[in-house]
C-alpha cells in the first residue's frame, strides 16, 4: 500500500473517499510534475534550446498546475467541490497539452517521448476521477451534478483536448452560496 494510500485511509475526515481514483490522482500529479520538471531541465540542455522554448514552458506549466492539483485533492478535511472539479479539469487539459506539445519533439528527444507519454497517464487519472466524482460521464463530457450549471467554469472534451471556454463564466446570474454579494 503506498503512503498516498495510507493516508487516504487513515485520513478521519468523511468527504472524498474514492481512494483507488484519488490516490491515483495524486500520485499522478506529484508525479507528473516531476516528470515535467525534468524534461523542461533536459529541454534546457539541448543544443537547440531556442527551438524548445515553447517545450519549456508548456513543461513548467504543466509541472505547477499538476504540483496545485496533487496539493488540492490531498487535502480532505472539508472540501470545495468548485475547487477540485476546476483544477481537475484544468490539469487535464493542461497534461494533454504538455503531451502534445512534447510529441513535436519526440523525433529527436527522448525525454520529450517519455513526457508526452506519461503526460497522457496523468491526463487520464484526472479525468478517471472526474469520472468517479460524477463530474463527468464515461465518454468525457462534463457533467454538472452538484454544480449549479451556470457555475462550471471552462469545458475541456477529452476528445481533442482543447479547452473551449464558455461565454464570459464569470459572470452569473445566480451567486455560489459560498460568494460574497457584488
Amino acid at each position: 500500500m503506498s503512503t498516498t494510500a495510507r493516508m487516504i485511509k487513515t485520513h478521519p475526515a468523511a468527504g472524498l473517499r474514492q481512494s483507488d481514483a484519488l490516490q491515483a490522482c495524486i500520485d499522478a500529479c506529484l508525479e507528473c510534475a516531476q516528470t515535467c520538471t525534468a524534461c523542461a531541465d533536459a529541454c534546457l540542455a539541448e543544443d537547440m534550446v531556442a527551438d524548445l522554448r515553447q517545450c519549456i514552458r508548456t513543461d513548467l506549466d504543466c509541472a505547477d498546475v499538476c504540483a496545485a492539483t496533487g496539493a488540492v485533492l490531498t487535502r480532505l478535511t472539508e472540501p470545495n467541490t468548485l475547487i477540485q472539479r476546476a483544477v481537475l479539469e484544468a490539469c487535464a487539459a493542461v497534461c494533454c497539452e504538455c503531451a502534445q506539445e512534447c510529441e513535436r519533439h519526440k523525433d529527436m528527444h527522448e525525454h520529450c517521448t517519455v513526457c508526452a507519454e506519461a503526460c497522457r497517464r496523468y491526463e487520464q487519472a484526472c479525468r478517471d476521477l472526474l469520472t468517479a466524482l460524477g463530474w463527468t460521464d464515461r465518454s468525457g463530457t462534463t457533467t454538472n451534478r452538484s454544480l449549479p450549471a451556470e457555475v462550471s467554469l471552462i469545458h475541456f472534451p477529452a476528445a481533442n483536448c482543447r479547452a473551449v471556454p464558455r461565454a464570459e463564466p464569470w459572470r452569473t446570474t445566480r451567486r455560489p452560496p459560498h460568494a460574497p454579494p457584488p
